[in-house]
């Protein structure tokens, strides 16, 4: 049947309609998600910190999965495990002086004990342990230090008899889901606001199986402006590559995880420590692509944080203190190519990163940006460079590095600074 044509507009008309009502809640979601991220977008720098029983035996944050410890003789760790008060200022205190900006704590791993007080179970340092609510504590230390607040909340339970359970018995599905979600709601109701919920490891269930959406929605509704990773099997607010650098695709938040050694709880013979300048590379290289880095320590089963993780976190505070407005609010950067030095961009100033300081004189190729300025950030002074089609020099430079572990140079560009690399290869002059 043949439309006249009056009908055919009505019909457009109709459509558009449609899709734009179609449209609107999503673009509302997402005009609500950049409100709530724009803080964190911010940041850029985190603490982690992994701490509960596992940190008593100080043999890695899984010892109990990994050595097969039955759940009676791994419960009698609650009687051995005595922190100091308040130890969660110090963490404070370090993640400020380090140039971070909010901190996420494990409130409950996967060994099932809970940091925090509870209706739901008996399995909690208040009622055992310390007789003390340790979540409520490190949310005053990280509030008096300006700092915003996350809380790590593992799905997978080792302890729970239905932790395993529900993963084949619908029964024990709905039982442990009821549990869980019991946990999420006092954690989101119990302390005042929450800036993020960081889930982990879903096993055994997807998101159905959890019911996550309806969890989300509940969470939601209690903190209107909470941030929600994805590892409660939904995408939610920003993805969560561990312990390496990979941003998300399609221009998704995301925060890289990482260890400071090669353990998130205190593991006492882990002395595979980063650098400083590792970190501080690590930071701009998220930082570069539109990410965050949440950096990790593991405190002693005192609350005390390890000697290394102190002197490693003060050196990069003194960084920060020098460069961090190079990694506040840095936007994605599309110059990321250079075998001695990294990038971050702020409007049109590209920051160059250089951590292998190569001398007196160092070049960029494929900068086809006009450069209009340069200045050496650790002295103030002004950098004299030549540009060519297919790269800049800056010149008259230290013949050592000027800052450490890394030296940043500011340079003013008349647009956003870009790196085109196929060009050098295609139209270089050959001999």
């Amino acid at each position: 049947m043949k439309l006249s044509r009056r009908e055919a507009l009505n019909a457009m008309a109709m459509g558009a309609v449609a899709t734009r009502l179609a449209a609107a809640p999503q673009d509302a979601a997402e005009q609500d998600r950049a409100r709530r991220m724009r803080w964190w977008h911010e940041a850029k720098f985190g603490m982690f910190i992994h701490w509960g029983l596992y940190s008593v035996l100080g043999r890695h944050e899984w010892v109990m999965e990994n050595e097969g410890i039955p759940v009676p003789e791994y419960e009698k760790l609650a009687d051995r495990f005595r922190p100091k008060p308040n130890a969660a200022r110090d963490w404070a205190r370090l993640a400020k002086q380090a140039g971070m900006k909010y901190m996420v704590m494990t409130s409950k791993h996967h060994e099932g004990f809970c940091l925090f007080d509870s209706k739901n179970t008996n399995y909690c340092a208040p009622k055992q342990a310390c007789g003390r609510d340790l979540v409520k504590e490190y949310f005053d230390a990280a509030r008096a230090e300006g700092l915003r607040v996350g809380l790590y909340y593992s799905l997978m339970d080792w302890h729970h008899p239905d932790g395993a359970r529900c993963g084949r018995d619908e029964a024990a599905r709905e039982r442990f889901v009821e549990y869980t979600q019991g946990l999420v709601g006092e954690l989101c109701t119990n302390y005042g606001k929450l800036d993020i919920l960081w889930y982990d490891v879903a096993w055994p269930l997807d998101a159905e199986g959890w019911e996550s959406a309806e969890m989300n929605r509940m969470v939601r509704e209690v903190q209107p402006d909470i941030i929600l990773n994805n590892r409660s099997k939904l995408p939610e607010d920003f993805g969560t590559p561990e312990q390496r650098i990979v941003p998300e695709k399609e221009g998704r938040a995301w925060e890289a995880c990482m260890t400071m050694n090669d353990s998130w709880g205190y593991h006492a013979a882990d002395d595979a420590w980063k650098s400083p300048k590792e970190i501080v590379r690590n930071l701009v290289r998220c930082a570069r692509d539109g990410g965050n880095y949440l950096l990790n320590i593991g405190p002693k089963p005192d609350g005390s944080i390890p000697e290394e993780s102190v002197r490693i976190l003060t050196a990069v505070g003194r960084w920060m203190d020098r460069n961090g407005h190079t990694i506040y609010g840095a936007e994605r950067c599309r110059v990321n190519r250079s075998q001695f030095a990294n990038f971050t961009r702020k409007g049109n100033t590209l920051y160059i990163h250089v951590h292998f300081w190569p001398g007196e004189e160092l070049s960029i190729g494929g900068l086809s940006s006009e450069v209009k300025s340069a200045r050496l950030l650790a002295t103030g002074k002004n950098v004299p460079f030549q540009q060519e089609r297919f790269r800049v020099r800056f010149t008259g430079l230290p013949a050592r590095a000027p800052d450490s572990p890394v030296s940043v140079l500011a340079v003013e560009c008349a647009s956003e600074p870009r790196q085109d690399t196929m060009g050098i290869r295609d139209d270089r002059p050959r001999t």
